[in-house]
């Protein structure tokens, strides 16, 4: 059998489930960076606005490194050099985020602008590390196979690794948050320099599965060394679908993202939860997550399932969010039941929105890192910006609605965690009805990915 024909068979089992433990150590890191570094910096002392400079600082850096890393991968390939590069920057700088102010120490100094610019340093190296990790293992999966359906279970295992990452995340905070009381800003120091330390440890352990296990793309490589030259920037920018799926998936992320950044204010706050709920809710959404990321992969793919499926996930959020905005503090218990539908929808959206990335670049191999750079980037500047001035109108006294119950606040939580994400699904849903893919034909799997 010839690679060609190789290419076009089901991938196995064993190299999607390594395939998808490549971004764990990525995947944990993100989660603790929006679940908890707003929640953090205000904890110590920032004010809202300079908490979200560092997380905006963070975000412009990560998008201008996804667009310069997909750029120099599609021009000399080496998938796991620069994911082993980036996960080395990764280890090495986050817990320096959490770890406290290095620029403080040196100077002296723990005033406001110190201690921001000291954050953001280490928020902006970390990130240069994180999106060189994250275009290679996403570009990876364009050129492991040109089976579409292994292309979907790629990414649906890549995200039920997203799953276990945030589970594992929210399984050391509880321990951490149980064994180390915050009495001082130290301690809340500490809480998440431990939190940092074995975050770094599980997804390295992770990471080492994913080099020992998975061999660099002869796709790519063939690609190189067939006399195809690069793709051209222009060649994406002439395509109405290039345009329609980033906007899916920049969509997707904000879905995402400002979601999760938002959730741990929202049941402290606004809902006036335990503390641990702010551990317990997350971990319900990705247990959720996960269930679906394992379903979704022995499905059969072709167009129009991926913008169904999307769809689903669309107008589950939707109404999700609905729920979110309207819900009083005094029945704050059926925040676990929407916390399920949550996952549901999330798994739905981010398998079916990756996916369409692949559909998109087809056999064009010469241009997937340049695809999955650039969308990454309108995602991580769009994310920041949402962020900041959602963050810069946070408010310590939110405002109580005059039409609704005394215990409902219409507060910027409240929109960031409801309507924004209801906006953005709704948005996705409709972009989606749009698109017209290239026809594909597509073979089921011979047996299960997961088990």
């Amino acid at each position: 059998m010839g690679d060609d024909e190789l290419h076009v068979e089901p991938t196995a089992r064993w190299s999607v489930f390594c395939y998808g433990s490549g971004h764990m150590l990525n995947d944990i890191t993100a989660s603790c960076w929006f679940t908890y570094l707003l929640l953090f910096l205000t904890d110590i002392g920032l004010s809202h606005r300079d908490a979200a400079v560092v997380m905006l600082s963070g975000q412009i850096t990560d998008g201008l490194a996804t667009v310069f890393a997909g750029e120099l991968i599609d021009r000399f390939g080496h998938f796991k050099i620069w994911h082993a590069a980036g996960s080395i920057l990764v280890a090495v700088s986050f817990s320096s985020v959490f770890g406290g102010c290095l620029p403080c120490k040196i100077f002296a100094s723990n005033s406001p602008t110190v201690e921001t610019i000291g954050y953001s340093i280490f928020a902006s190296i970390f990130n240069v590390g994180w999106a060189a990790t994250q275009v290679s293992h996403l570009s990876m999966i364009s050129c492991i196979t040109l089976h579409s359906t292994s292309r979907v279970a790629l990414a649906s295992c890549r995200n039920a690794f997203t799953m276990v990452a945030n589970l594992s995340l929210y399984a050391v905070a509880i321990i951490v948050f149980t064994i180390i009381k915050a009495n001082t800003p130290i301690d809340i120091e500490n809480q998440y320099r431990w939190i940092a330390y074995m975050s770094i440890l599980i997804g390295c352990c992770f990471v080492g599965l994913f080099h020992m296990a998975t061999k660099e793309p002869r796709l790519k490589l063939s690609a190189h060394g067939s006399g195809n030259g690069r793709i051209s920037w222009t060649y994406w920018f002439n395509k109405v679908l290039y345009y329609q799926v980033a906007l899916v998936y920049v969509l997707t992320r904000l879905v995402t993202n400002i979601s999760q950044a938002y959730l741990a204010f929202y049941v402290i706050n606004d809902l006036r939860m335990a503390q641990t709920a702010k551990a317990l809710v997350p971990a319900i959404i990705y247990v959720c997550s996960f269930i679906i990321s394992i379903i979704l992969q022995e499905i059969a793919w072709n167009s129009r399932r991926l913008k169904a499926y999307f769809s689903a996930g669309a107008i589950i959020w939707m109404f999700c969010g609905a729920g979110i905005f309207l819900l009083p503090s005094s029945l704050s218990g059926l925040m676990y039941g929407l916390a399920i539908f949550i996952g549901i929808a999330n798994a739905l959206m981010m398998v079916t929105g990756v996916s369409m990335q692949s559909v998109l670049v087809g056999e064009d191999l010469n241009g997937c890192a340049f695809v999955c750079g650039s969308l990454s980037f309108l995602d991580k500047i769009s994310c920041g910006i949402a962020l900041y001035m959602l963050q810069s109108y946070q408010s310590t006294t939110p405002r109580t609605a005059g039409n609704l119950s005394s215990d409902v606040f219409i507060s910027v939580t409240r929109f960031g965690l409801g309507i924004m994400p209801a906006f953005c699904s709704l948005l996705g849903a409709v972009t989606t009805y749009t698109m017209k893919f290239p026809p594909y034909t597509s073979k089921p799997l011979v047996e299960p990915l997961l088990e």
